[in-house]
């Protein structure tokens, strides 16, 4: 009972919380913040478009967000995952909240699909819930919370990561649509190589390979666009570019 009352005043301090916000990093902290009280140390909000050739910039287009490791988002893309992923397939059909175990467990789901919570597992993403965000005209986003471990999650904490979810998602739809598109920066036009063969699912010793430079010049430059583009994350960086019309696949 105790640690019911703990979590629900938790619940009421990030909801107060992020009424003040009026930016969307600084929602996603107190979401992260939030989610530590769960044990979940990785979370992954965005929409899960299947082409990243139809990616424009959208006035109302969901925010990406993440603090997966780097090494598991350049696997992740490097290998095409993201057209395979059966926690977006499973988003697709179901309108609440999910354990990674639903998923890996049903008879639906496929060897290859199996080989990416396998995968993710490797990089430290063992278990997770995802919670599908549906909105109008078909359009929808999905926010994940995973965690180091195999253990199985009660349904008390399943319902506050996703009451915390919707809360999270609506406030950056508010967001959304309250601001312009964002101006795009300018890059040099080594940085814009540099990020688009990082869109392409490229390391950065695959990078230099390709541009003839060293993996330290391609990493600077990598740093240089992360930190023109205000992101944390080489992945974010890359889906921003195109999102921004810096560069197009």
């Amino acid at each position: 009972m105790a640690a019911e009352q703990a979590f629900a005043v938790q619940f009421g301090r990030f909801l107060d919380q992020a009424n003040g916000v009026t930016q969307s990093e600084r929602l996603f902290h107190l979401l992260s913040a939030f989610a530590l009280n769960f044990d979940f140390p990785w979370i992954a909000y965005g929409s899960p478009t299947l082409d990243r050739k139809d990616w424009r910039p959208v006035r109302r287009r969901p925010v990406v967000m993440l603090n997966y490791p780097d090494e598991w988002q350049e696997r992740y893309f490097e290998m095409g995952y993201d057209k395979i992923d059966p926690i977006v397939k499973m988003c697709r059909k179901r309108a609440g909240a999910f354990r990674w175990s639903e998923v890996y467990n049903a008879a639906s789901t496929t060897e290859d699909e199996r080989r990416i919570f396998d995968e993710a597992a490797m990089f430290g993403l063992k278990s997770g819930i995802s919670v599908p965000l549906h909105g109008p005209d078909g359009c929808f986003a999905t926010l994940s919370f995973a965690q180091g471990d195999e253990s199985e999650f009660k349904n008390r904490t399943i319902t506050y990561l996703e009451l915390a979810a919707l809360h999270f998602h609506m406030k950056v739809a508010e967001f959304a649509n309250s601001s312009a598109i964002e101006e795009a920066p300018s890059l040099s036009p080594r940085e814009k190589e540099c990020i688009l063969w990082v869109a392409r699912g490229k390391s950065s010793w695959e990078i230099g390979k390709i541009l003839g430079i060293s993996v330290d010049t391609v990493n600077f430059h990598m740093k240089n666009v992360m930190r023109k583009l205000a992101v944390a994350s080489r992945t974010v960086a890359a889906i921003k570019a195109v999102d921004l019309g810096i560069i197009e696949l």
